[in-house]
């Protein structure tokens, strides 16, 4: 199989996936108890002419399949749908997309860095005290929910010592990103830093090491620039993939922080019983997955010509 064909069919595969979930998606959020465009009115009714002409509007005096078919006609076009205050939800999203993108970007750029360096600190120094610290630390952090940290780093970060502002986007980047961007991290980190570590020692005691050092090299030659690269294969792909959760996985740290992210309009969405809001987002964030998946698996063919596509 060429790699065109390996794409070719990826792409497909990616597709039925995609209709699939979107579809499962799609039928959990149109029926719900409760009707939306009821609450619209709030405490007045509507009036029944209003109502019928909404749910003309929105199709939802159809079937749900038939809804599903409708939404994904207007998706071709580069549709996400109008929520039911008349708003396209790619108005909505695009004013939101920059302060997700921001704070994911830092939170893999804090993952990589970090995580990656304690890794291969743990992963050449195995059964000494430096690595029992480092698989302690990440055993530890990976235990801690995200709320308790994203709450204890506010409370003493940011309103005991004052280093981070506690909540919104108004000293702009980094400093109003930095604190939450690392509540995120810090899960994310953990699986690098045990992930590397494994990697590294497995790298060790290959072959290719050990002539490497008979050959003469120096450490610095060996470690910087074999072993770190043979060992970033499965983190690259777990960063990766990684990138997808962060982009779609901000709801609760957003919410903490007062964040005007993709998460924070998704959590609003839901209370207020925006089918349409809730559907165009978790679309969004789906094809982002899918597409960090594809890359993934080119990016993995493309570090090691060993790996093919069957």
């Amino acid at each position: 199989m060429t790699a065109a064909q390996a794409v070719t069919r990826r792409l497909a595969e990616l597709v039925l996936v995609f209709l699939g979930v979107m579809f499962i998606i799609y039928v959990m959020v149109f029926t719900l108890p409760g009707d939306p465009i009821m609450a619209l009115g709030g405490d007045r009714p509507l009036p029944e002419n209003v109502v019928a002409e909404l749910r003309s509007r929105y199709h939802l005096d159809e079937p749900v399949w038939k809804q599903y078919l409708y939404y994904l006609q207007g998706l071709a076009q580069g549709d996400l749908g109008t929520n039911f205050s008349g708003q396209p939800v790619a108005d909505r999203l695009a004013a939101r997309w920059p302060v997700t993108i921001a704070l994911a970007l830092t939170a893999w750029g804090i993952e990589l860095v970090i995580g990656v360096g304690l890794g291969l600190y743990a992963g050449l120094r195995r059964g000494r005290v430096g690595d029992r610290v480092v698989l302690a630390g990440t055993i530890l952090a990976a235990s801690v929910p995200v709320f308790v940290v994203a709450v204890s780093a506010q409370l003493v970060f940011g309103v005991q010592l004052g280093w981070f502002p506690v909540a919104g986007t108004t000293q702009g980047w980094p400093t109003a990103y930095l604190l939450p961007a690392a509540c995120i991290a810090v899960f994310g980190l953990a699986s690098i830093a045990r992930l590397m570590r494994g990697s590294v020692i497995d790298t060790m005691s290959s072959d290719f090491v050990r002539t490497l050092w008979a050959k003469g090299l120096t450490r610095r030659q060996v470690v910087g620039v074999h072993v770190t690269r043979n060992s970033a294969i499965p983190v690259l792909t777990y960063l990766a993939i990684d990138l997808g959760y962060l982009l779609g996985g901000t709801v609760i740290i957003e919410g903490i922080f007062n964040l005007p992210g993709v998460g924070q309009l998704l959590f609003q969405a839901i209370r207020a019983h925006e089918g349409p809001t809730v559907v165009g987002v978790s679309t969004a964030l789906i094809i982002v997955f899918l597409v960090a998946n594809l890359v993934v698996d080119l990016l993995h063919t493309a570090l090691d010509p060993r790996i093919r596509h069957e």
